[in-house]
């Protein structure tokens, strides 16, 4: 098939697999190559891609000798390894002229997202974040709707995700901070902060946060008041401890709707002028689609709704998170941040 998209991946653990079982099945996706440092975790992705009825990608151990090697035979590289290694590998992807697709958080500094942001701007290379919030089609549709003034002026907004992600993660690298660039917040509350940064249409110009670890390296619970520079107000809430499950609930209060939606965008309510919506839930928020995303940014047939800025907002709100939590919850004027 002309056209392909010849796709190579860094890092092959779990969320590469599980999405490598949806996308090999894609005509228009070709697995050209793949790295990462286990061996292991490479065979068995490659062996995904081989039940697909695909060729097997070559293999290698080091991205950049895979970067190097393949160069010419790739379009592009979707990345999903440990957060704090995003901005390293994500700057080396788009510095060869390749495009990306990057896994959630986009990077865990401000200063790694202006340096993509520059990066991309010199090669002109498309990048896209897989939030699966930015990529919703439920959250693209709210954000368009609220631009419009449809719903009226933003007051305030309330957002909550939990997870039995303490004991999920025991021994994970998710919780050793040096590479996973914070805890639950970071983590599965990095879904919450970037829908919400994606559809309030406005930057942070306060924050003031408390994280609490229960003797873990990193937050298992984080709670933060913000004023945005439009005047509204935000609530977040991140619990990390509790029963098995995840889930999240996200009220928007504007001045003619209220709009409730869960962080993945997978289901939303909308009620306006009083009167109640029903809930609307995604057709599918997982599996392909996001790559059907990336590859209609590529083709300019869509826009591009998870993009490097708004990975630059979330950042600010992230390190102002930190900020203030390192203090005590002292306010933090985001400005500041860089």
């Amino acid at each position: 098939m002309p056209n392909k998209l010849r796709l190579a991946v860094i890092g092959t653990g779990h969320k590469a697999v599980e999405y490598a079982e949806s996308w090999s099945l894609m005509p228009e996706v070709q697995f050209v190559a793949a790295a990462d440092v286990s061996a292991a975790s490479r065979t068995r992705f490659a062996d995904v891609c081989a039940r697909a009825g695909n060729r097997q990608p070559r293999q290698f151990e080091d991205y950049r000798e895979m970067l190097a090697t393949c160069r010419d035979d790739l379009d592009a590289v979707y990345i999903s390894t440990p957060h704090a290694s995003h901005g390293e590998q994500a700057l080396a992807v788009i510095e060869m002229g390749l495009d990306l697709f990057l896994e959630k958080p986009m990077v865990t500094t401000v200063a790694e997202a202006k340096a993509l942001i520059e990066a991309r701007k010199s090669k002109d290379s498309t990048v896209v974040v897989a939030f699966n919030g930015g990529l919703s089609k439920l959250v693209r549709d709210t954000r368009k709707r609220a631009a419009s003034g449809e719903f009226g002026k933003l007051v305030s907004v309330s957002a909550a995700i939990w997870e039995s992600w303490r004991s999920n993660y025991e021994g994970h690298w998710k919780q050793v901070p040096e590479i996973s660039g914070g805890g639950f917040m970071f983590d599965t509350g990095a879904h919450m902060m970037n829908t919400i940064c994606v559809l309030v249409g406005s930057d942070f110009e306060r924050v003031s946060a408390y994280m609490n670890n229960y003797d873990k390296p990193v937050d298992i619970t984080c709670a933060v008041s913000a004023k945005l520079e439009n005047g509204a107000l935000v609530t977040f809430t991140a619990a990390g401890e509790g029963p098995k499950g995840c889930a999240s609930h996200m009220t928007l209060f504007y001045e003619k709707a209220i709009v409730r939606i869960d962080a993945w965008g997978a289901w939303r309510e909308i009620d306006i002028d009083g009167k109640p919506g029903a809930r609307e839930v995604a057709e599918a928020p997982h599996g392909a689609d996001p790559l059907k995303t990336f590859l209609a940014v590529r083709a300019g047939t869509e826009e591009n709704p998870s993009t490097v800025e708004n990975g630059l907002r979330f950042a600010r709100l992230w390190d102002a998170i930190k900020s203030s939590a390192a203090r005590e919850g002292d306010s933090v004027r985001v400005a500041e941040i860089g």
